[in-house]
Order: structure tokens, then sequence, then C-alpha cells
């Protein structure tokens, strides 16, 4: 088995490196789009992808996506990879359009290359994994480790999947945290979440309209601040929205109303920087019988009014600690109740996948909170409680 690994990886090491001189890859096929495919192209192209590893290591990539583990945002998992395996993790986390996801990934271990990965889920069984986003290939030191990030802001409701694969021949560890966070920022000064007292398309004039934004409640005066960078297209007052300010957002194609200001303090045709005071909270137009309050509102073009809360919802939580045992990490474990059950989640209310009997063997592959991500022998994987799981070792003789 050691003699097959010094080959694949003298011969990888050859590939890789004709690849960065323009070697062996020079010729008239489209050059991949992510350090993942060109390193999969590197793997065919030496003829690795015939070698059991290899084949492994390229199936890997799929059959992640194909069965992804389930994260609840926010969330937090360690786990380890081997040079002995050719494996890929993905997880899929449900996006509100507005919502940006953050990734972050530490590593430990030998010098490596890993790939992080963002897709999106689609409906189209030709096509059912889209490529949203990817964090460059980095290699990782001995000492220190390294650190990936990944963004993506959402434009529609929709599933992502995460995926992340180390290259062939490498023993790690890495932690991965995925954080979901407003894309726009908050827009009256000094308020939060608890200041959104009426919300996106409940009824108003008895049913005959619906709103179209968001209502955030502060004293008259505070004042009101750009969500983002753009330009004031209009500050025209109309009878609804009293005093308004229209912004223009045409990196992400949106327009922003701001309306029932107490005053203006900008002009139409004024670049503004996310944070800048717009106006100050009133109660103008349809408001004047209400307390002062910033009506906020998001459209799209082509789609009309969108709901703003998930672009400007501020995020409190954290990811959780990880209070499993991560020395248990990459270790053979089985099950020490009568009957555990298998989740697909890190939680006792996601769905059940299974009943696993008392002492079946899994290999420990994640801890997240206080769980262990666990492979069976047929390759199924999920998420364990790590009071039901022990060490084979650590096994009371019978």
């Amino acid at each position: 088995m050691s003699r097959r690994f010094s080959f694949l990886g003298v011969l990888l090491a050859m590939t890789l490196a004709a690849c960065a001189d323009g070697g062996v890859l020079r010729d008239t096929r489209p050059e991949p789009a992510t350090a993942h495919e060109r390193y999969a192209r590197a793997l065919v192209d030496a003829g690795l992808d015939s070698t059991a590893l290899g084949r492994e290591w390229l199936a890997a990539s799929d059959s992640a996506l194909r069965a992804p583990h389930v994260a609840r945002l926010p969330a937090r998992e360690a786990g380890v990879y081997s040079r002995s395996e050719a494996r890929a993790v993905a997880w899929r986390v449900s996006l509100r359009d507005g919502q940006r996801l953050v990734v972050t990934l530490r590593t430990e271990g030998l010098p490596a290359r890993l790939y992080l990965d963002l897709f999106e889920a689609t409906a189209d069984t030709t096509r059912p994994f889209v490529h949203r986003a990817t964090a460059d290939s980095a290699v990782v030191s001995d000492s220190a480790g390294t650190r990936l990030a990944l963004a993506y802001e959402a434009r529609r409701d929709a599933d992502y999947l995460v995926r992340l694969q180390p290259e062939l021949l490498r023993s790690g560890s890495y932690e991965i945290t995925l954080q979901g966070e407003p894309s726009l920022a908050f827009p009256v000064d000094g308020r939060d979440n608890r200041a959104i007292q009426s919300f996106f398309g409940v009824d108003r004039d008895g049913g005959r309209r619906t709103h179209h934004g968001i209502d955030i409640f502060a004293p008259r005066g505070t004042p009101v601040l750009a969500a983002t960078d753009g330009v004031v297209r209009s500050i025209e007052p109309n009878n609804l929205g009293g005093n308004v300010v229209w912004q223009r957002d045409e990196a992400r194609g949106l327009s922003l109303y701001y309306a029932h200001l107490d005053a203006h303090a900008v002009v139409a045709g004024q670049v503004v920087r996310r944070g800048d005071t717009l106006g100050f909270v009133g109660n103008t137009g349809n408001a004047r019988t209400t307390p002062p309050h910033l009506h906020f509102g998001i459209y799209r073009r082509g789609q009309g009014p969108i709901d703003p809360l998930p672009h400007v919802r501020l995020v409190t939580a954290r990811p959780p600690v990880i209070a499993a045992d991560t020395t248990r990490l990459g270790r053979r474990g089985e099950t020490r109740i009568a009957k555990a059950t298998l989740r697909e989640a890190p939680s006792a209310t996601s769905n059940a996948l299974r009943e696993v009997p008392e002492a079946t063997g899994v290999q420990i592959v994640g801890a997240s909170d206080r769980w262990y991500r666990v492979q069976f022998d047929d390759g199924t994987a999920g998420y364990l409680t790590s009071g039901a799981l022990r060490l084979v070792e650590d096994r009371a003789p019978r």
C-alpha cells in the first residue's frame, strides 16, 4: 500500500507541476473554472482515474453533493481527512433571498490542498447542482495551518450545498463554520430586530392591498441610514410614503425605498455609502396617525417588491461550541446503547434516518456540538449523539 501511495504521489506531483507550467494541459479544451475542476482534470490526464483511489476521489465529488448532511445555521463542525481514503463531505443549508452565507475553514495537518465550493440545488434533474462560489485552493502549512473563507449572497430562496474535499494522499483535521447574516445594513440607527413591528405581505386597507415592506419603529428624528452603497434616485414625496428616498443599488439590481421620513438629509443624484444618513424617522404620508417609523422596501428589477427582512435581519446567534471529544475523530467506534437514532443533522429534532442496533460499528469522522458524524461500512452516514458511542478499543470484555 505504501509503494502505491508513493507512486501516486510522485505521478500526481509531476502532473500538477506540468499544469502549473502550462505543460500537459495546453490543449484546446476550455480552462476549468475552479481549482477543484483543474485538480480533477489533472488526475484524469495523469491516468489516475484508472486507479482505485483516483476513481474514488472523482466519484466522491459527486456523491457528496447527492447525499449531503443537513446544517442548521449557524453551524460548526470538526472533522478529519485521511491519506488512505478519498472522501468528500457536503452540507446542505437553506437560505432566504437576501441572506449572506459565510463559510470559514481552519485546517491542520500535512501540507495539502483543500477545495471548498458552494453549489445551488435546482429542480432540474439534468443539472441538479449549479456552482456558485469557491474558495481558492490553499496549501496547508505544517505549523499554523490555513484559514479559507467563502461568502455568497443568495438571490432567491433555495437550498445550497457546501462541499469540502482534500487532495489525495493527505491527512489532517479541520474545523468549518457556516454562518448566515444579512446582506444589507440595518437602516435605522441604534435599532435592531425588536423594532420591526410590521412585516412584508400583511394586509393593508382592509385587504385591498398588501404591505410591500417592513416597518421599523423609532423615536422621531432617529437617523435613517443607507443600507448599502448606491445612488439617490429620487426624493420626491408621494401620498402614501410622504417624504421618501429612493436609492439604487446597481451591484445587486435593487431599488431601496425609505418612507415616512420627517426630513431629508440627501438630494437626488447623490452618491451614498453604507451607513450614510439619508434622512430622519417620522410619520409623514399615510402614517400620520401612527407612531414615527421607517417603512423600508426593496424592489428588484423585473420582479417587483421582495421581502426586505432577510436582507437586514440582524443575526446574534453564534455557532455552538463543539462539546464532543474531538480526539475520537478518525477512530473506530460502536453504538453502546440498545437502540441509537441516526439523524440527518446534529439535533434531536432533525429527521431520523434509521435506528441503529447496539454494537454497530462506525467510523467517527466529524463532531458538532454534542454529536458525532459517523460513517457506516456501507458508506451511509449521519449523526449520533456522543453519548451513544464508545471507541471499539474501550469496549469492555464480554
